[in-house]
């Protein structure tokens, strides 16, 4: 039994990510994919580090991306940013392919 994906994506207050969050969660289990999707805000990211396999990073703050990746792959979280069309479209469906696809890059077996 594989163990759960733990996404989570970071944001400004959290609206718009909450509803791309939803709608992942939605996609990922219509396609029976054990993943946990939360939308948190950038100021308490640090409290999830235990609790996150991939971060997905909300393109308003790709100015940050680096430093994000810098703290936290080393602890083996994968750090994306999430495309613009993705996040404008709250498209669900394409934040799970992208979570898959950074939990494949680290080798992981969710796939």
């Amino acid at each position: 039994m594989m163990s759960t994906l733990r996404v989570l994506l970071c944001c400004g207050a959290g609206f718009s990510s909450g509803f791309l969050a939803q709608k992942a969660r939605q996609a990922a289990k219509k396609r029976k994919l054990d993943m946990s999707i939360d939308a948190r805000s950038e100021s308490v990211i640090t409290e999830y580090a235990n609790k996150m396999d991939v971060l997905l990073v909300g393109p308003h703050y790709e100015g940050a991306l680096a430093k994000l990746k810098e703290e936290y792959e080393p602890r083996g979280i994968k750090v994306k940013l999430i495309p613009a069309h993705i996040y404008s479209a709250l498209d669900g469906e394409e934040l799970v392919n992208l979570a898959l696809l950074a939990e494949s890059e680290k080798g992981g077996t969710l796939a």
